[in-house]
């Protein structure tokens, strides 16, 4: 009997439209798979998503949402209270990863290293700089690099508005980590490569993560050996500290620069990674002999409880 798949993408976060292209993709690595797949364009009308998971009588959700509330625990606990099986983190460890600053207390309690942070409000900005420069300004709860700012020794404005900022709500500020950009997939308890990502201009923010021929995709990552298996080590602590199902991604810094400290640094996890064609978890599958019908299917199938090994 075909297996039926509710495919959830859309949404209303600031990343909606890169859930739109990972859902379309998922849908068809989906069907390729032998799934029978109805893709649902999440929107804010909540009853209206309750009646079309329940006339859809499907056997298991493909969460394919991005951002606030798709993988922040909220649309997962609504999920939980329809008893609909469903694919990737559940409830406690989107929340917990979808907070970065909560997130790397949680890991550094397992050995992991992370540069300096602290939570701040946008208003306090304006009272001066929160850390040494350089430092890093992002959202406390977002994710893709959405409004992320980098404050540099020379820079005389600093961004204090929401319409400067790009996003509302919490902030934090972080420690700028020069050197090289790496993320790690982890599928079920596999850490799977390292990929350095190389934007060709600027940092790897949300142009370059999702415009095609900004950054290059460098796999395996040319690291020493040591820095490698370090950073497959702390992605898998990571994955497992918050308590992740399915896949995910977790983003470091390398501070191989002349003067740097040669150390790895964690920066975040990301429990619904993107997966459209310029997609680092389908690539570092591929890298390793999955395809992306494979990769899609195993999801669905540990989400049902089936834990297949591929």
């Amino acid at each position: 009997m075909t297996c039926h798949v509710a495919l959830l993408k859309g949404g209303f976060s600031a990343e909606r439209d890169v859930s739109l292209a990972s859902g379309a993709a998922c849908a068809e690595a989906l069907r390729k798979a032998g799934y029978d797949v109805t893709e649902i364009d999440v929107c804010q009308d909540i009853p209206a998503l309750i009646s079309q998971l329940q006339e859809s009588k499907a056997a298991v959700v493909f969460n394919a949402l991005h951002g606030q509330w798709g993988e922040d625990g909220c649309v997962q606990g609504l999920l939980e209270l329809l008893s609909i099986p469903y694919t990737h983190s559940k409830v406690l460890s989107s929340a917990l990863a979808m907070h970065k600053e909560r997130a790397k207390a949680m890991v550094e309690q397992v050995g992991v290293r992370v540069p300096e942070s602290k939570s701040i409000q946008a208003t306090d900005l304006a009272a001066g700089d929160p850390l040494p420069r350089p430092y890093v300004i992002k959202p406390l709860s977002e994710g893709s690099s959405v409004g992320v700012h980098i404050v540099s020794e020379g820079d005389n404005h600093i961004a204090t508005t929401r319409e400067e900022l790009g996003f509302s709500g919490d902030i934090m500020v972080e420690r700028y980590i020069p050197g090289r950009e790496l993320t790690v997939a982890v599928m079920g308890n596999k850490p799977l490569a390292v990929t350095e990502l190389s934007p060709k201009e600027g940092f790897y923010d949300y142009e370059a993560k999702y415009t095609e021929g900004k950054t290059d995709h460098i796999i395996p990552a040319p690291i020493p050996e040591a820095i490698y298996q370090e950073a497959l080590d702390a992605a898998l602590k990571s994955h497992q500290i918050l308590g992740c199902s399915g896949v995910s991604r977790s983003d470091f810094r390398y501070d191989d620069t002349a003067n740097g400290d040669g150390k790895l640094y964690y920066l975040e996890t990301n429990t619904q990674p993107g997966m459209t064609d310029l997609s680092l978890v389908p690539e570092q599958a591929k890298h390793i002999g999955i395809s992306f019908s494979e990769l899609c299917s195993w999801m669905v199938q540990e989400a049902l409880g089936n834990k297949e090994e591929l």
